[in-house]
């Protein structure tokens, strides 16, 4: 299997920490953030490469990151993009990914995770979520703030866990539970990004190809068992810096 890893955007809301530096290779505690994720993940045995998906400003800094990394195979992508106003978005990032990868190695789905969020507990209990449904599957986590809810993708399941509707930043959000950008694509379902794109899908939040194929296809959304900190800003960052625990279960 495959994992995707969403490094390509340019974090302006943590500037001047990331004006010249990519968020993903923050350090939390001891670690970097994208270490925190692929040492967790590699736990599995089942990711045979991890291709992280740079924009063309930041790709010398992954390239030298994954260089450290002899056990482990990873491959640096970059997107040609060179400023904020210029990015593909996430979802025509996936999809050159897609572009770049032979079809005959698809065979097993991709993992596809934003690199710029942390967890307390194991992206393996995902995996093996992922092996049990065998469809398309997302993570959920429950988000009391509505305030916040207008800022995330909302999504409404049933008592099996399968996606009924999937908005990002709605208006009026249906639930409570948002989607947090850690994604398991079946190989079929990987095909569908393009048409996702050319149905009018958007593009910037990764999520956006989600809520479409919900449409579409089965998509089963697994409740996390721990919390995520996503870093935003610097407050978010000085948070996280404080607060995280490591991986605890």
């Amino acid at each position: 299997m495959k994992c995707l890893i969403l490094a390509a955007g340019y974090a302006t809301r943590l500037y001047p920490l990331t004006e010249n530096f990519p968020k993903p290779l923050l350090k939390v505690g001891e670690k970097t953030i994208l270490d925190w994720l692929i040492q967790d993940i590699d736990g599995s045995g089942l990711v045979d490469e991890y291709i992280v998906i740079s924009n063309h400003k930041f790709a010398s800094h992954f390239q030298e990151w994954a260089s450290l990394h002899k056990d482990v195979r990873i491959t640096v992508l970059d997107d040609g993009t060179s400023s904020n106003e210029t990015r593909l978005g996430a979802v025509r990032d996936v999809q050159l990914a897609l572009d770049n990868i032979p079809s005959n190695q698809w065979q097993d789905g991709f993992l596809v995770i934003a690199g710029d969020n942390v967890l307390d507990f194991s992206l393996q209990h995902f995996v093996n979520y992922t092996r049990e449904k065998k469809t398309t599957c997302i993570m959920r986590c429950y988000e009391e703030d509505e305030q916040r809810l207008h800022k995330c993708g909302v999504i409404q399941i049933n008592d099996k866990d399968l996606v009924l509707s999937m908005e990002e930043k709605p208006v009026e959000p249906k639930s409570h539970w948002i989607c947090p950008p850690f994604y398991y694509y079946t190989a079929q379902d990987a095909t569908m990004v393009k048409k996702g794109i050319d149905a009018g899908c958007g593009v910037d939040a990764p999520g956006s190809f989600i809520a479409w194929l919900s449409t579409q296809t089965a998509v089963h959304a697994m409740q996390m068992p721990g919390k995520r900190y996503d870093i935003g800003n610097l407050a978010s960052y000085e948070q996280v810096q404080r607060e995280y625990p490591g991986i605890i279960g």
